[in-house]
């Protein structure tokens, strides 16, 4: 067993933190296994003036984890273990653009997201992270009270089956799919890796809560949004070619800015496996 290592870590305003100095390609085991532990703890991780060919993209995630094949996502030629996050100069939809968690309505949720700048706009095209530790640490203890015991159902099907969002948002290829899996989790969770308590719910794909009538349900889901968004737990990140981050779904949310239309955007985006999820 290797000996965790120390990173040149900053803690970033709102959510995550960036890691300097640091080629992934040359890390050790005991660095490895530095880089996963900080995406447990601070929910995301960032990286500048990465110099990665998609064989080196592939080899860097595996050290952290399995790799799961994108279900919905085009598929990188020669590398289906990527998936191609793209955007041409045509095209007016974005993938991603809402606050999300990726892979909720499976029943073991992906872990994480390496997810690599290939080519960026001159300007725009930003990602929003928040922190569900901190959305869920601020809670007033009579919310925390209401939400224990608590689970949610996160569904797929309104966003990627035949008549999903994505049908009408200008990119038809991510709609129209048939694997449209649901799950249910608790609202609360305490994440596998670090084991702090973190809001597991998200506006995307968490449809309900199971148990309360639907007004209620939609009633209590829209606080929870809200709060998560407030913007002391937010970061936003630019990106440049070779940026890279790697972000655990358990811990966060994510939001791709769609605000450079008439340029191209190409992301390389590696999923990583994860667990099922308790309270």
């Amino acid at each position: 067993m290797t000996t965790p290592t120390a990173l040149d870590l900053e803690r970033l305003t709102g959510c995550g933190a960036k890691i300097r100095g640091l080629d992934v390609r040359s890390a050790d085991d005991a660095t490895i296994d530095a880089i996963r532990q900080a995406i447990f703890d601070h929910g995301v991780v960032f990286f500048e003036g990465q110099t990665l060919t998609p064989d080196d993209q592939i080899a860097f995630a595996r050290r952290l984890g399995p790799i799961v094949i994108n279900r919905y996502f085009p598929k990188t030629e020669q590398w289906p273990e990527i998936a191609k996050v793209e955007k041409t100069e045509t095209q007016t939809g974005n993938i991603g653009g809402g606050w999300h968690t990726d892979h909720s309505y499976d029943a073991a949720p992906a872990m994480g997201s390496v997810l690599l700048a290939v080519q960026t706009p001159p300007v725009g095209g930003d990602t929003l992270f928040a922190d569900m530790y901190a959305a869920y640490d601020t809670l007033s203890p009579e919310m925390k009270a209401r939400l224990v015991g608590l689970v949610a159902r996160h569904s797929s099907a309104h966003i990627f089956g035949e008549r999903g969002a994505y049908t009408h948002s200008g990119r038809p290829e991510m709609a129209g799919n048939i694997d449209l899996p649901e799950a249910v989790h608790p609202v609360v969770i305490t994440h596998p890796g670090s084991g702090k308590k973190a809001l597991y719910v998200n506006p995307t794909f968490t449809r309900e809560i199971v148990g309360l009538d639907a007004e209620e349900s939609r009633s209590l889901l829209d606080q929870l949004f809200a709060h998560a968004i407030n913007p002391r737990f937010v970061h936003r990140f630019s990106w440049s070619p070779g940026s890279m981050a790697i972000w655990d779904n358990r811990a966060t949310w994510h939001y791709a800015l769609n605000d450079y239309q008439g340029h191209y955007r190409l992301m390389h985006r590696i999923t990583l496996d994860g667990v099922p999820l308790a309270a």
